[in-house]
């Protein structure tokens, strides 16, 4: 390896107002191969629009996990009844919905979100057509 000290040559140089500035070269970074995936899949412009909307996610998400125990707790006060749990995974899904709207609209996703639900919710209610 070369340990020599850094130089002068080594950074462009200009002088201005009898100051001297040193102009570094920043490498760009390639994108992780993962993200260019969700971009092209989301049909997103940036990197940094899948970052945001990832964030959204985990927002969403994280919210949600941490609304079940004071609901519990202000409804039953101790231990809740196993129907409880099932009716609440079943309540949570349009909970969650509404959540990841709102957090998409702070951060600038709301019409990718609102796309995304209405897709999602296409799914869940789409009628088959049962007759040939």
């Amino acid at each position: 390896t070369d340990d020599s000290p850094l130089t002068t040559h080594d950074f462009p140089l200009t002088a201005h107002n009898s100051q001297l500035t040193i102009h570094h070269s920043p490498r760009q970074m390639a994108t992780p191969q993962w993200i260019v995936k969700l971009q092209e899949r989301w049909h997103v412009k940036s990197a940094w629009q899948v970052v945001i909307i990832l964030v959204v996610f985990a927002c969403t998400g994280f919210t949600v996990m941490f609304i079940k125990p004071p609901i519990t707790e202000w409804l039953f006060h101790e231990n809740h009844p196993a129907w409880f749990s099932i009716l609440y995974w079943v309540l949570i899904l349009p909970i969650y919905n509404l959540f990841l709207l709102f957090y998409g609209f702070v951060f600038g996703q709301f019409d990718f979100f609102w796309a995304f639900e209405k897709r999602f919710f296409s799914r869940i209610f789409k009628r088959r057509n049962t007759s040939k």
